[in-house]
C-alpha cells in the first residue's frame, strides 16, 4: 500500500512533524530521506531493506558511495545527497570549535573527531590546527595507514602546521580496532611531534585516539612525560 493510503498517524512525515523526529524508527526517518519507493514498494520498505542488507544504521551511513549504489533505491542523487547530508552533520559539529576554546569542552572535540573518522576502515591521522584563542582553524587528513598503523612524519606535520599559521594542534588518529587504549608507538610519536614542533613554539595540547564509540585523551591518561 502506498504511504499516502496509509492511516495520517502512521505515515513518517506527519509523525515527525506532529511528535517530533525522536518518534520514529531508523526506516521511517530513512525513508523521508529518499522522498519516494520503487514501483511496488514504499519508501518504508526500501529503507526497512536497505538497513537489512547493510547491517543497520550506522553500517549504512559508513558505506561508500560504490557501495550504496548497490542497494535498491540508491541511485547517483541519493548517494549524493546522503554524502552531503553526512558532510554538514559534521560541519554542524565543527562550528563550535570555530567560535570558542575548543580544549573547554574536550566532549565537543571528540563527537567531532569521531564523526570525522569513524566511517574510516584503516587508520588515519589527522591534525585539528588551531589558532591562538584554541580556535578550530582546520581539520587535515594528514596521513592513512593499514587496518592497524600510519606512518607519521613529523616534518610534514611541521609544514602543514606552519601553512595554517597554527598557534597550537591537537592530534586524532583511529583504532580500526575499536580499542582506543593508546599504544607504545602512539607514545613515541607524541613525543616526537611535541618536540618538534615546540622549535617553532607550537604547541601540542592532546592527542586523541578513537575507538568504537570511545575516545582516550592522552593529554588526561597517557601524555609522555607525565601530565601537563
Amino acid at each position: 500500500m502506498p504511504i499516502n493510503e496509509w492511516p495520517v498517524d502512521q505515515r513518517p512525515r506527519e509523525k515527525l512533524l506532529h511528535r517530533g523526529a525522536a518518534s520514529l524508527d531508523d526506516a521511517e526517518l530513512l525513508a523521508i530521506f529518499l522522498g519516494s519507493g520503487l514501483p511496488g514498494r514504499s519508501a518504508v520498505a526500501v529503507a526497512r531493506a536497505a538497513l537489512r542488507d547493510s547491517g543497520g544504521l550506522r553500517a549504512l551511513l559508513e558505506l561508500s558511495p560504490g557501495e550504496l549504489g548497490r542497494l535498491a533505491g540508491f541511485g547517483v542523487a541519493r548517494r549524493a545527497a546522503l554524502q552531503a547530508a553526512l558532510e554538514l552533520g559534521r560541519r554542524y559539529l565543527g562550528e563550535p570549535l570555530q567560535r570558542a576554546d575548543a580544549m573547554q569542552s574536550p566532549g565537543a572535540v571528540a563527537r567531532y573527531l569521531m564523526a570525522q573518522m569513524r566511517h574510516h576502515r584503516h587508520e588515519v591521522f589527522v591534525g585539528l590546527f588551531l589558532d591562538t584563542k584554541n580556535r578550530l582553524i582546520a581539520c587535515d587528513e594528514l596521513f592513512h595507514g593499514t587496518i592497524n598503523a600510519a606512518a607519521v612524519y613529523p616534518r610534514e606535520v611541521l609544514r602543514r602546521a606552519m601553512h595554517h599559521n597554527a598557534a597550537a594542534v591537537v592530534f586524532a588518529h583511529n583504532h580500526p580496532s575499536g580499542e582506543p587504549t593508546p599504544s607504545e608507538a602512539d607514545r613515541r610519536i607524541t613525543a616526537q611531534l611535541i618536540e618538534v614542533l615546540g622549535l617553532v613554539d607550537i604547541r601540542v595540547l592532546d592527542h586523541v585516539v578513537i575507538g568504537d564509540g570511545r575516545w582516550v585523551s592522552m593529554r588526561e591518561h597517557d601524555w609522555p612525560g607525565g601530565q601537563v
